[in-house]
């Protein structure tokens, strides 16, 4: 990461939730910084590894059905932020004009999303040949910056999605890897780790597990969502989309 933006951003700045994202583009939208992930609506970032099936043949029919003042949100082009704006238009039908602004129960988050998914899956069949492939992959991440909802899931009985793991024990592990207070001189770190106690609840969302201890992670199920809220209770939930 050499861009010097990020670098100075990732040096004056604490949170309590980060969302990061590498994007392998599909080839059909450009390589450009306003495709680039998380899409940022008010106070809630979105996050989508996958792919919505035959994207540029339904673009149109999906733009249709997406709020002005979502759409005007939109800058760039691929499948995701698109996703993204359409849920958000639905989550402003029952929380009301720029719902984006404001946090809102995870559960009526979720709802908006299922609803989003299920008219793009309606779009797709309407629109494609039978004969062509309908299945979408659809990991999705969301947050507020106080609650995250994220989901894994394919409309396919025997096809998976790309994998998608959570922890709630792996940041005990990745807080060892970089030790001690980087303008210290001298500092070897070691005086400096804290114990397993003094670490808070977490809960960590990844494609991959990024610890070397395989038990700290655990595979979120096909069609399943996670929610954490600011209680960090964690829940998980079949999705409810039919296909």
């Amino acid at each position: 990461m050499t861009d010097p933006v990020f670098q100075s951003i990732c040096a004056n700045t604490a949170t309590l939730a980060l969302f990061a994202h590498i994007r392998a583009a599909s080839g059909e939208t450009a390589i450009s910084i306003f495709n680039n992930h998380p899409f940022h609506f008010g106070r809630w970032s979105f996050m989508h590894n996958g792919v919505v099936t035959h994207f540029q043949r339904i673009k149109r029919e999906i733009i249709k059905e997406i709020s002005d003042e979502a759409l005007e949100l939109v800058k760039g082009t691929t499948d995701s932020e698109h996703l993204a704006a359409l849920f958000f238009t639905y989550l402003e039908e029952t929380k009301g004009s720029k719902a984006w602004e404001y946090s809102h129960p995870l559960q009526d988050v979720k709802a908006a999303l299922e609803k989003a998914i299920t008219t793009i899956l309606g779009i797709q069949k309407r629109m494609l040949e039978p004969s062509q492939p309908e299945a979408s992959s659809l990991n999705i991440a969301i947050t507020d910056g106080q609650q995250l909802l994220t989901m894994r899931f394919r409309n396919h009985a025997t096809e998976h999605p790309p994998s998608l793991y959570f922890s709630t024990t792996a940041g005990v592990s990745l807080n060892r890897k970089f030790p001690g207070h980087p303008d210290k001189e001298g500092d070897n770190g070691a005086q400096n780790v804290k114990e397993v106690e003094s670490h808070g609840a977490h809960v960590i969302v990844a494609s991959e597990p990024s610890t070397f201890r395989g038990k700290d992670w655990e595979l979120i199920n096909k069609n399943e969502c996670i929610m954490v809220g600011t209680d960090m209770e964690m829940r998980r939930e079949k999705i409810q989309v039919q296909f």
